[in-house]
């Protein structure tokens, strides 16, 4: 059984698989104070919760954005699992081509993310990944990472507008009765969800101006479920899908 682990700025998913089948999975808040051993505690709760053990764990795949944090998962992963995880990073063989300037600057989601939608879904492919940043990436129909776009995640705008402006309140995102907000939260609602739901359907164009028609859109991170109800421009709700590309690259590089 393969553990994947994805630390993001925002949330750690967690997933087991078991050949190609994801079975238990978690989304978690990412606690950036938290140590090595509790951490390692965790993800013994986690396997206890699903019925398994350490001895169930023939592999872990990791892929982190945050620096500070990939050290003592890293520890944890050897302290308290038992194994030395495998880390998408630079020399890793993944299967396609990074057409960035610098490579090394692409995130490890965003590498995982392009190699199991090649595999998964074939390109040209623009892959918007809602996370604490909402990035679109472009992969051509040869498997190169191109890049892409990046600008604030829906939740980090609404903290903005609760941090820096006085009278706005914190809010739940949620649908909101109507475009046309009565009061302040539903106008919040409004202009959050509708506004990225706008902002997809635009860069999705524009991506597809570059890409070609046939280019495919592949939605993933904890808000995709909640945007893609609101827009036809999305094909594939693929909430998992770094983990799955933690699962291919782990057997690329088996």
């Amino acid at each position: 059984m393969l553990l994947t682990i994805d630390v993001g700025n925002t949330n750690l998913t967690l997933g087991l698989y078991e050949g190609e089948q994801l079975g238990a999975h978690w989304r978690l808040a990412t606690d950036h104070h938290r140590m090595p051993d509790e951490y390692g505690l965790q993800f013994l709760g986690l396997l206890q919760n699903a019925g398994k053990t350490i001895e169930d764990i023939k592999g872990i795949s990791l892929a982190s954005v945050v620096p500070q944090l990939t050290s003592r998962v890293i520890q944890a992963c050897r302290e308290y699992l038992k194994q030395e995880p495998l880390v998408v990073d630079a020399g890793i063989k993944t299967g396609i081509k990074i057409r960035y300037e610098d490579p090394r600057a692409v995130g490890a989601d965003r590498v995982c993310d392009a190699v199991a939608v090649m595999k998964m879904y074939g390109g040209p492919a623009c892959v918007v990944d809602f996370g604490t940043a909402t990035t679109f990436n472009a992969i051509t129909k040869d498997g190169e990472y191109l890049g892409g776009a990046i600008t604030a995640g829906i939740n980090l705008a609404a903290e903005a507008l609760y941090t820096h402006a006085a009278k706005l309140p914190r809010i739940d995102l949620q649908l909101p009765p109507s475009v046309i907000g009565r009061n302040t939260i539903h106008a919040m609602q409004s202009g959050l969800l509708f506004g990225y739901v706008s902002m997809v359907e635009g860069m999705v164009a524009r991506f597809r101006s570059e890409l070609g028609a046939g280019m495919k859109v592949i939605a993933t991170g904890g808000l995709a479920e909640v945007v893609a109800k609101e827009t036809r421009v999305i094909d594939v709700i693929a909430p998992w899908l770094t983990l799955d590309g933690l699962r291919l690259i782990w057997e690329i590089n088996q």
